[in-house]
């Protein structure tokens, strides 16, 4: 792994292929996160209270964007790149605040879900459910900052025949520049 001063689109490909795998990988990690917490939530309290039904549809709403950002990449099409993304913030978002209520409040949340189970084992299955939360918050974010470079990969490579898109710069030619006044020419 070093600087490749050769084929710069074969490296393009190479960064696209290695961007795509991990994105990939960190859906498959939020997939197992997510039905994790479900599964701790229904070890609470097998019929969940409202509480517990909202925690569950949260993290049935994490599974159903990483899926569907699976499908997404693996399609290559980006017609679903921006509703993969406001999914993704708010999944995160309500993850974050979650977690925050679960290790900031855990007896009050407790109680809100109606457990079966003695408080202190109970407090111990919702910080572990807490901990997945962190962890899915996290993740979203990472699979976010992937998906972005996923979509820049893929405009790059959509016209590899034309030098400014794969450099990126923004001015075309100093042509344009003759016409401007003087102070303004650089």
């Amino acid at each position: 792994m070093g600087l490749s001063i050769g084929n710069t689109e074969s490296s393009v490909t190479d960064s696209h292929y290695h961007t795509h795998k991990v994105f990939l990988f960190c859906n498959y990690i939020l997939l197992g996160a997510a039905s994790s917490c479900i599964f701790l939530t229904l070890s609470l309290r097998l019929l969940p209270s409202v509480c517990g039904v909202f925690l569950i549809l949260l993290h049935i709403f994490t599974i159903i964007g990483a899926v569907s950002g699976c499908a997404a990449a693996s399609a290559g099409s980006g017609k679903w790149y921006g509703a993969h993304m406001v999914a993704t913030v708010l999944t995160a978002i309500f993850q974050g605040s979650v977690s925050v209520l679960i290790f900031t409040r855990t007896a009050s949340f407790l109680g809100n879900l109606n457990s079966y189970v003695r408080e202190e084992d109970g407090a111990v299955i919702l910080k572990l459910a807490g901990g997945l939360s962190v962890l899915i918050f996290c993740l979203e974010w990472v699979v976010l900052t992937l998906a972005f470079f996923l979509k820049y990969y893929a405009y790059v490579e959509r016209d590899g025949s034309n030098p400014l898109r794969r450099s990126a710069k923004v001015q075309q030619a100093d042509e344009d520049l003759k016409d401007w006044p003087w102070p303004f020419q650089v």
